[in-house]
């Protein structure tokens, strides 16, 4: 059985006892079903990744003992900025899920014209803590030990005229490049994804006019969840995590 694996807010170190938040302490306590004793993993965000032992389980508090550092989660060499348009409850999460696990360094859900979603402040909130933890189940999941980056939702044009990419790449049906010609970027990539529906050619406009570059992939018209996970497995071929030589 795969030792379980958690994201504590509090910073870790060797021989320290914690108690554990009320999220990981429930799926420890009730769904594991574990028990004084039991071995688990911690890791907060910093990189690094813990072993502890559970020393207290009980309907009002998890306690921890971490025992040994077992690594230190080394820096990505592409920094990864996601920006995506908003789409259904279940294909932003697929997206946010799958992006986190290949490795994406930032995400900022963007509000467009073709939205179908609209969110009103309590909603926002609401968005915002739910893909927070599925960004911190998709890290649990795949060993990763630091979160994205998970930005407020912004109105696009807001969010363009903030960001200065180094390379911008706005995946875009009529887009008239391929990655494979893309110069490599030293350090980082942004990849802007519109909703169902798309950009509209002035949202597309503008992105260019902010340094984005329209590339197409492939043949095929990829849905609005699929489209943002293929090219960062792209690019990490290309140029990050997923290129060892």
């Amino acid at each position: 059985m795969r030792v379980p694996r958690c994201y504590t807010s509090q910073p870790l170190k060797q021989g320290t006892l914690i108690s554990l938040e009320e999220e990981p302490a429930h799926h420890l306590r009730q769904v594991l079903r574990l028990r004084p004793g039991n071995p688990i993993i911690l890791f907060d965000n910093s990189g690094d990744e813990y072993a502890a032992n559970l020393e207290q389980v009980s309907k009002q508090e998890v306690k921890a003992l971490l025992t040994e550092r077992l690594r230190h989660e080394t820096e990505t060499p592409l920094s990864i900025h996601l920006l995506i348009g908003i789409s259904r409850g279940e294909r932003m999460d697929l997206a946010i899920q799958k992006a986190t696990e290949l490795g994406v360094n930032r995400v900022t859900p963007l509000m467009t014209n073709r939205c179908v979603v609209k969110l009103d402040e309590k909603k926002r909130r609401n968005r915002m803590t739910h893909w927070q933890r599925v960004m911190v189940s998709a890290c649990e999941q795949s060993d990763r030990c630091r979160l994205p980056q998970l930005d407020e939702p912004l109105e696009i044009t807001t969010a363009l005229a903030q960001l200065k990419p180094e390379l911008g790449l706005l995946l875009d049906l009529q887009g008239k490049q391929s990655l494979a010609h893309i110069p490599q970027p030293e350090n980082g990539v942004s990849i802007l994804v519109g909703p169902e529906g798309g950009l509209t050619p002035d949202e597309r406009e503008v992105a260019i006019q902010h340094g984005f570059t329209g590339i197409r992939l492939g043949p095929r018209v990829l849905r609005t969840e699929t489209a943002p996970l293929a090219a960062l497995a792209a690019v990490q071929t290309l140029w990050g995590d997923f290129n060892d030589g």
